[in-house]
């Protein structure tokens, strides 16, 4: 993947603990070429991320809060962001907040023909979700590794509530989607599947279901089929999925 990213972070609204998960999501989409972090570095609450930044090469810019009760980090942030995008030196932002106010951006980014990635918290309003090309919630980027760690069962528990349940309206979306894409026979194969689902649902990832890929979740539902083809030009093979209804229905000869 040769795509170039400038990475902007929203110190002031985004969490510091899973930084070096983030960086090591954000290498799978492209080359962060640009790291910025923005925030008011005299105080405390950003202490914390000050020995991550030469750790993972992300530069802090320094911004004073010049009035009680505004924002002046997002105004920074969003400059910034405007000034990389003419620049033409990269192909694509990663914008980490869970604020709605970088909605707007995100919107004019993708309008450049940026590709546009979010990350946040759960809590991350829709409007800022829905603006980007994927957004990936940070509660997902613990390692595994880190979750063995977690010795006490408080820590057990919070590991286990940051997994959704795949509610009717979850099968009822991959369901949809595979009928948009299925041949005559109800078939769709399972990359194209994932592709649409991300277009529909940015926020979509089978990580948020306690699953690593999408097959698997799509086989704990039991509501769908699944089929490895062999193709003749590769040695892997290609993955189909099909509504188990649809199984029923069979072409007349």
């Amino acid at each position: 993947m040769n795509s170039n990213l400038a990475v902007l972070i929203d110190g002031d609204n985004i969490p510091s603990a899973h930084v070096k998960e983030m960086m090591e999501e954000i290498a799978k989409y492209g080359n962060p070429t640009i790291k910025r972090i923005y925030g008011d570095w005299t105080k405390p609450h950003l202490s914390k991320w000050k020995d991550l930044l030469l750790q993972n090469a992300i530069t802090p810019i320094q911004q004073y809060a010049y009035t009680s009760g505004k924002n002046a980090t997002d105004s920074a942030m969003i400059i910034d962001a405007m000034d990389i995008l003419y620049s033409n030196k990269v192909n694509g932002f990663c914008l980490v907040s869970s604020d709605s106010d970088f909605t707007r951006l995100a919107t004019r980014l993708r309008e450049a023909g940026m590709q546009v990635i979010g990350i946040g918290e759960k809590k991350t309003p829709t409007p800022f979700i829905v603006a980007c090309d994927k957004f990936i919630y940070v509660e997902i980027l613990r390692t595994q590794s880190e979750k063995k760690d977690e010795s006490s069962s408080s820590g057990k528990d919070k590991a286990k509530d940051s997994i959704d349940k795949i509610t009717p309206q979850v099968v009822k979306l991959i369901s949809t989607t595979i009928d948009d894409l299925s041949d005559e026979d109800g078939w769709a194969f399972l990359g194209d599947v994932g592709s649409l689902l991300q277009k529909k649902q940015p926020n979509f990832d089978s990580r948020n279901y306690g699953f690593e890929k999408l097959t698997p979740l799509i086989k704990s539902t039991e509501s769908f089929e699944i089929e490895q083809r062999e193709t003749p030009k590769s040695k892997h093979k290609l993955i189909y999925v099909k509504n188990k209804e649809k199984s029923k229905k069979r072409p007349k000869k």
